[in-house]
């Protein structure tokens, strides 16, 4: 099987690189100047050329903040351009995967939110993606819409890397602890991602398997917990200790507002797919080993 993932250089798209040759996959990450969102007649040809099977769109606008102020910017990429690309994956007759996100949601349910909740945005990150999935859904019915939450990888910038590295310079750091979620690795979401495109290519009558669908790690926390996780398995891993300094999400304001509450409930997912993601708290403890041993070796990035 053949995946063209765009977004190369996000992080599910870099997991999705890594993880191919385990899974029997060959995966071809595309982005400009071969794809390039500002020119929609190239994306059909950057796909013919790629011969895939399936394509996942992983690219995204994803600066939270500043797509308060560039909700233009954030739209022609999440929304306009993820159209475009369903479009040109329908008229080669190819399956698609549109990776989302929480941010679709208010945030105000006390429970984890299922695909059949009401959506209702709070910030223009989250409209412009909500959109996406609206544009993927009109243009192409052989569409599985991904949404995850809370994501972090060995890769680019990310919260758990972020909080690595302030525990070097800091020995107390402040972090949010009134916003849960369900702290997803990218390379989690790789694997399941390759699952589902196999599904989708293998089954392509199954209506089960198109639609929406949550995917993200079983388990919550909030994000003070999570810099707590990070910390305990730096010390772990020879690094000293740094105290979380818990806040309201009132204490720390930022120009977009965040979902208080971004847990996913996956078992729709798990039902028609068969895919559950592992629980976090093991795959953050083998992210943050990886990122130390990285470190060590002078292989970040």
């Amino acid at each position: 099987m053949r995946v063209v993932v765009t977004g190369r250089e996000g992080q599910v798209g870099r997991a999705l690189a890594e993880r191919a040759s385990a899974a029997g996959v060959t995966v071809v990450t595309i982005g400009r100047p071969e794809l390039d969102l500002e020119r929609p007649e190239t994306i059909g040809r950057a796909f013919a050329a790629s011969r895939p099977d399936v394509v996942v769109n992983a690219a995204a606008y994803t600066a939270v903040d500043l797509a308060e102020s560039e909700e233009t910017v954030a739209v022609r990429v999440n929304a306009v351009g993820a159209g475009e690309i369903a479009a040109a994956a329908r008229s080669l007759g190819l399956p698609l995967i549109q990776i989302s996100t929480d941010y679709v949601f208010d945030g105000r349910l006390d429970r984890p939110y299922r695909e059949d909740d009401a959506t209702g945005p709070v910030s223009a990150y989250g409209r412009s993606k909500l959109a996406g999935e609206q544009a993927v859904a009109a243009a192409t019915q052989d569409h599985a819409i991904l949404r995850t939450a809370w994501v972090y990888s060995p890769f680019g910038r990310n919260f758990v890397r972020t909080m690595l590295r302030l525990g070097q310079e800091r020995a107390e750091v402040s972090v949010v602890a009134d916003q849960i979620g369900s702290p997803t690795s990218a390379l989690d979401m790789a694997d399941a991602v390759l699952a589902v495109a196999r599904n989708l290519v293998s089954r392509p009558e199954d209506a089960s398997l198109r639609g929406v669908f949550h995917m993200a790690a079983q388990g919550e926390a909030s994000w003070a917990e999570v810099a707590e996780a990070v910390f305990a398995d730096a010390v772990a891993g020879g690094c000293q200790p740094v105290n979380v300094r818990r806040i309201a999400t009132a204490d720390y304001p930022t120009p977009a507002r965040r979902p208080a509450n971004s847990r996913l409930d996956g078992r729709k997912l798990a039902s028609a797919h068969g895919i559950s993601l592992p629980q976090w708290r093991g795959s953050l403890a083998a992210c943050v080993a990886r990122l130390l041993t990285d470190e060590r070796a002078g292989q970040g990035s």
